[in-house]
């Protein structure tokens, strides 16, 4: 009498799928026409023994470390203005950096996730596409005045924006009395267009 042939993996054995090179657990087995067939993570499907291999098996490479410094120009809150959108103005709700790396080349993209001012409608641009108008500190002061004058959304002066800006570069850090006279321009500026 043949002796039957034996699992090679069993229940809760951590494999590798070399079909695509991701780790998983054995969940759950089955002999389908006499070969044994595995299921991984719970998922459907099952893999043939051929096509799985123990974790300590597998020749793992160590892998090579790299250290990216990054420089972002932009930050969460930041107002900016986009290429091919001259008349919108933008806010940056989130960014990502992608890692491109080829055999003989390599380079980091910044991708920036923005929001329009007047509709909320969403876009990302390429770093070099954007132009800060206001940084964060400075946004939200304009855009809570904005709030607070009904068509302001739709009022936006880029002018002044882009003043407000420049003067906000020369000195990082702003006193309050730079604060209370920029926000008291823009209150000047809103009064003149409602008279």
């Amino acid at each position: 009498m043949a002796r039957k042939k034996q699992p090679k993996y069993n229940v809760g054995d951590i494999v590798v799928i070399t079909l695509y090179g991701t780790v998983g657990k054995i969940t759950n087995m089955k002999v389908l026409d006499g070969v044994y067939v595995y299921e991984v993570n719970n998922h459907d499907g099952f893999y043939v023994e051929q096509t799985l291999q123990h974790v300590s098996e597998q020749d793992m490479k160590k892998g090579e470390t790299e250290w990216i410094e990054l420089n972002y120009n932009f930050t969460f809150g930041d107002l900016v203005q986009v290429t091919g959108y001259d008349k919108d103005v933008f806010r940056i709700v989130g960014f990502r950096t992608e890692v491109w790396r080829y055999k003989n080349d390599a380079w980091e993209d910044t991708i920036y996730e923005l929001s329009r001012i007047t509709d909320g409608e969403w876009l990302e641009a390429d770093e070099s596409d954007l132009t800060l108008l206001a940084n964060a500190q400075t946004a939200n002061a304009i855009l809570k005045k904005m709030k607070q004058d009904k068509a302001g959304m739709n009022k936006l002066d880029l002018g002044k924006l882009k003043s407000i800006n420049n003067s906000k570069k020369v000195s990082v850090k702003t006193n309050r009395q730079e604060i209370i006279d920029g926000l008291l321009d823009i209150y000047n500026d809103y009064q003149l267009l409602f008279d």
